[in-house]
């Protein structure tokens, strides 16, 4: 079901963490994993220094066969996933920025599958498509925002809520992150993966609106009673 899943990076945040965290999350399995990061939200400030430091990572990514040791990223599923990959391109160029990606890859040594560069976009309007439907795609929108209140306002402000991560160092932020974003799982400054990999015996997996049907995450105190039936009994002596 996805989750259009965002980050909110503040001026509080340690940059080269942030940075991994958001490509481990957007760009591993290509994106194409529910959890997968796909908006970022950065404090303008810092904004710069962050993005630079993304782009640059990003741009460094090994692209070729999975089950060789050095590469990060894979082919993308079928042709229907490299239509989508093309028209989104074609609409970041058409009414934002792309700051690295964008193109399929055509050399000889892609010729056994279909495989597209990690895309990093930016300057898209509010409400844009890109910002609000899920891609399954190693395909990030970035955004800055000013205000911190505002950019979990922004955060929230889709149909989905299945997983979000933020970078900050201000206890603060992150107290009200966790009381205010809308999302069954929720991680800090995790440079691992800002969104993705929960372990499910330990961090149960659950989605809120559209990603999800209960609200009952998997392996959570909750979920065994999915697998039950209630019976209703009346005896009359």
């Amino acid at each position: 079901m996805g989750g259009k899943n965002p980050v909110i990076v503040s001026k509080f945040a340690d940059l080269e963490k942030a940075a991994n965290g958001v490509m481990k999350a957007a760009f591993g399995y290509g994106g194409q994993k529910c959890s997968a990061c796909s908006r970022v939200y950065v404090q303008k400030e810092i904004s710069e220094k962050f993005v630079t430091k993304l782009v640059e990572k990003t741009k460094n990514l090994k692209i070729g066969l999975p089950w060789e040791k050095d590469v990060f990223l894979g082919p993308i599923i079928n042709e229907a996933a490299k239509k989508k990959f093309e028209d989104a391109s074609k609409l970041a160029r058409q009414d934002g920025k792309i700051l690295t990606g964008g193109n399929t890859l055509q050399d000889s040594q892609y010729e056994n599958g279909i495989y597209v560069e990690p895309t990093i976009v930016s300057d898209l309007p509010e409400n844009h498509k890109l910002l609000k439907e899920e891609l399954f795609l190693p395909f990030l929108c970035i955004e800055e925002y000013e205000d911190f209140d505002d950019a979990i306002s922004i955060a929230n402000d889709t149909q989905y809520g299945l997983t979000a991560g933020i970078f900050s160092q201000n206890k603060e932020q992150l107290e009200k992150f966790f009381n205010k974003i809308q999302a069954g799982v929720v991680y800090a400054n995790r440079e691992a993966s800002a969104t993705t990999a929960a372990l499910v015996s330990i961090q149960p997996f659950v989605g809120w609106k559209s990603s999800g049907s209960t609200g009952k995450g998997a392996g959570g105190e909750n979920y065994l009673q999915q697998f039950m039936r209630t019976q209703t009994q009346t005896r009359c002596d």
